[in-house]
């Protein structure tokens, strides 16, 4: 079987696999699951940055960060609908994301990483020192939002197993919505940016036009995984906006395979899982975690997701 084929199988077990789940899994690992989807969404947006536009950003954070802030300030007068707050939090990052992207893709390489960094740490210092924002304590989400139509509330959104189901539909529609994506001609520029940027503004196109484009829809589906966070644990505090937690997705990125879609979901569900299990064994599992990143580094350059594919820059039978 073709290495894209067994990919695209792996892929679809998977998503089985995690769908039936809940059957045999108990509460704790039901939303340790949820958990690693959120972050599987949140690597993937980070990679349609670095991988396939080539743009090494350590301020992702920031986007993930608002929009999870975002559905906390709104459900302090009560009970809102998810129906309008997930659309208000994924724009409020995209908003964020166009106006610090206007500014940072004027620079490129060790620039453009400091930037963003920058960016994200004032924003992250503005939050921890407001108390609108509840300091550096966080503030907590007062009721989780209804997903109630016309009256009828199949979902309940305080049920964990609802939310398990609700990440999991999410997290393959953002999986297809790249994939889409970056198989259509836009993701095409976006690659081509990444691989020779002098010759494609040669030929025409208005790369920082792209680029900001591509920079604001990673920022949304940023926000997406920030808001199902501040949902999951509801609360949010100002360490979701920190370099650390930009750098945690990079690693994920790295881990799975950049350029890729299934390795940045993949490198997600490795790290998480392995430290769970590491931090079982022993206190210094974070010795054991950089051990197994660094031999994934060193044996396979192109990430866990070169097992069955070899990256090519466009979705993942095409990464």
């Amino acid at each position: 079987m073709p290495a894209q084929a067994t990919l695209r199988a792996l892929l679809a077990a998977m998503v089985i696999a995690l769908a039936l789940f809940p059957l045999v899994g108990e509460k704790f690992y039901l939303q340790y699951a949820t958990k690693i989807m959120i972050m599987a969404i949140f690597a993937m947006s980070l990679d349609l940055l670095v991988g396939y536009t080539g743009l090494v950003s350590l301020g992702h954070a920031m986007f993930y960060g608002l929009a999870g802030y975002a559905l906390v300030l709104m459900g302090e007068a009560g009970q809102a609908s998810l129906w309008w707050t997930l659309p208000a939090a994924m724009t409020a990052a995209a908003l964020a994301a166009l106006a610090v992207g206007a500014l940072v893709l004027r620079t490129s390489g060790v620039y453009f990483i400091m930037v963003t960094l920058a960016f994200a740490q004032m924003t992250y210092f503005f939050v921890r020192d407001s108390l609108y924002f509840g300091g550096s304590d966080g503030k907590y989400l007062n009721a989780k939002p209804a997903m109630g139509l016309f009256g009828w509330h199949p979902i309940e959104l305080e049920n964990y197993l609802h939310r398990y189901y609700l990440t999991l539909v999410l997290t393959v529609a953002v999986y297809l919505l790249l994939r889409r994506v970056l198989g259509s001609p836009f993701g095409r520029v976006l690659v081509g940016i990444r691989d020779n940027e002098p010759r494609m503004r040669s030929l025409g196109f208005a790369t920082f036009r792209y680029k900001l484009a591509g920079f604001v829809l990673a920022g949304a589906l940023a926000g997406l995984a920030g808001y199902l966070t501040a949902l999951q644990d509801g609360l949010m505090n100002p360490e979701q906006l920190g370099w650390h937690r930009s750098g945690e997705a990079l690693v994920m990125v790295i881990l799975g395979g950049m350029g890729t879609l299934a390795g940045p979901a993949l490198g997600a569900a490795a790290l998480m899982v392995l430290e769970l299990l590491f931090s079982t064994w022993t206190k210094y599992w974070q010795l054991l975690l950089g051990a197994f990143v660094i031999a994934v580094v060193l044996f396979l350059p192109g990430g866990l997701g070169s097992l069955f594919g070899r990256r090519q820059g466009g979705g993942d039978g095409h990464g």
